[in-house]
């Protein structure tokens, strides 16, 4: 005992760490200063003596009694085996409980096999440990969330391509050979039929308007060109139709998955659309680059001055196009000079250019 209390003192006062050392009862022979700040009381000497059992733990946080027969703490004693623990709650001196990590050595003292003690409050391990399984299920929530979108945007990409195909092979051939009849029709009718001749001429005029708007309408549902000669070509088709002045850049030497070339097609479309509704421009710049990822930006010369916050239906629509891609998305709007709408969308399989800075503007958003 005597030893105990003159050599371990000079090694183990300044030792941050708990550390108590008990004899074969379970009685308390030793305690550092942090042993005694751990539970709240003013000085070693109001531990020396006491059960270590019912100092620690007397009873559970639920209030139900624990023996210490149940205690695994003490177990070195008698086993001679160190023992170690992560599920133990420590009762403070004003009552109050806390996890705490253990650590249990047994050691020979003059009285018989005694145990060391180490152990600390465990809170804010535990805390940690909490907000990252909380970080770890947001994450991967998230990456559930995005996986769904994308398959429901995959499905939908899908569905456009085979309503397209039907309105095609369809309803626009069906058509299509209506207006043949009635142009047949039309010239085997005498000259002199000018009643009948002037409801097939009417007849034929809707019979091709319908065919013009039937394919207005596939084509907006999903381009034949973006399936058969790919985004470029599409994108080009775009800014022929667009109704401001719109000219495209970059090239890229080979097809992109058609679920990647699709995506970056409507968020192009859209973007023209929003450029076209709101921005009061005279000429569109349309850009496609791939390096890492494929890289798009369309540029307007309009008025500019998007607020950050006015989120509309048309630019969440493209941030959740570009998002469910693990993509980025940059709407860049400074008043006077224009808006422009970037966005990455990185491909499947391709390795990443280190030397290519990755783009990390704020974002700016208009409605559409």
């Amino acid at each position: 005992m005597r030893s105990i209390g003159m050599v371990l003192p000079v090694i183990l006062d300044s030792v941050p760490q708990v550390v108590w050392v008990v004899d074969h009862r379970g009685r308390i022979l030793y305690t550092n200063p942090a042993g005694v700040a751990a539970l709240g009381y003013d000085g070693a000497g109001e531990l020396v003596g006491l059960s270590s059992h019912e100092t620690l733990h007397p009873r559970r946080p639920d209030g139900t009694p624990y023996p210490a027969a149940e205690c695994p703490m003490l177990r070195p004693a008698t086993t001679g085996v160190p023992a170690h623990g992560n599920d133990e709650w420590f009762q403070r001196r004003d009552g109050s409980f806390f996890p705490a990590s253990w650590w249990a050595a047994p050691i020979d003292l003059p009285d018989g096999r005694g145990v060391v003690y180490s152990f600390f409050d465990a809170t804010e391990n535990r805390e940690l440990e909490r907000a990252r399984r909380e970080r770890d299920a947001a994450r991967i929530r998230a990456d559930e969330s995005r996986a769904a979108q994308r398959r429901i945007m995959q499905s939908i990409e899908s569905v456009r391509r085979q309503t397209a195909r039907d309105l095609h092979d369809g309803a626009q051939q069906r058509l299509v050979s209506l207006l043949i009849g009635l142009r047949l029709t039309r010239d085997l009718l005498p000259d002199s039929a000018d009643a009948a001749t002037g409801l097939l001429d009417q007849a034929i005029t809707d019979a091709q308007t319908a065919i013009d708007e039937l394919r207005e309408l596939a084509y907006g549902v999903y381009p034949s060109v973006l399936q058969a000669k790919g985004l470029r070509a599409a994108v080009e088709s775009l800014a022929e139709r667009c109704a401001v002045p719109a000219t495209v850049v970059g090239e890229y030497p080979h097809r992109l998955p058609a679920e990647v070339e699709s995506n970056a097609y409507f968020v192009i479309a859209e973007a023209l659309t929003n450029a076209v509704k709101h921005a009061g421009a005279s000429h569109i710049r349309i850009s496609l680059e791939l390096r890492d990822a494929l890289r798009i930006e369309v540029t307007d010369d309009g008025i500019g001055g998007v607020p950050q916050n006015a989120v509309g239906g048309g630019l969440t629509g493209l941030a959740d196009r570009v998002g469910a891609f693990d993509g980025v998305l940059v709407i860049d709007s400074p008043p006077d000079r224009g808006t422009s709408v970037r966005a990455e969308i990185p491909i499947p399989g391709r390795a990443a250019n280190r030397g290519d800075a990755p783009m990390a503007c704020p974002s700016r958003s208009r409605a559409s």
